[in-house]
């Protein structure tokens, strides 16, 4: 059954993928980073088939957050029918910046 829900990557988001990219392209092998970006798309498209499965933030309560892995933690905002890709946290930083 297809999804209503439509993605939308903000433009902080698609920093946050470069910046994570570049920095595991100096610490992973290709076939690592191919298995991040396959594992990062089978959650988008989890997140967009079913939008409310992840728990809202208790950080900020208009976002939900989908754990991608130990390192990284997808949050996202639901207006709609679009689901607003809003920042990929790397969980070593300070989550205060995410507000």
């Amino acid at each position: 059954m297809a999804s209503n829900f439509k993605i939308f990557w903000t433009e902080e988001a698609i920093i946050n993928l470069e910046d994570i990219l570049d920095y595991l392209s100096y610490k992973w092998t290709k076939k690592e980073i191919d298995n991040f970006k396959l594992r990062l798309s089978k959650q988008i498209a989890l997140i967009q088939k079913t939008p409310k499965l992840f728990p809202l933030s208790d950080y900020n309560p208009r976002l939900r957050k989908a754990v991608l892995s130990k390192h990284t933690t997808i949050f996202y905002e639901v207006k709609d029918y679009v689901i607003y890709l809003v920042y990929l946290f790397n969980n070593k930083q300070n989550i205060d910046k995410i507000k």
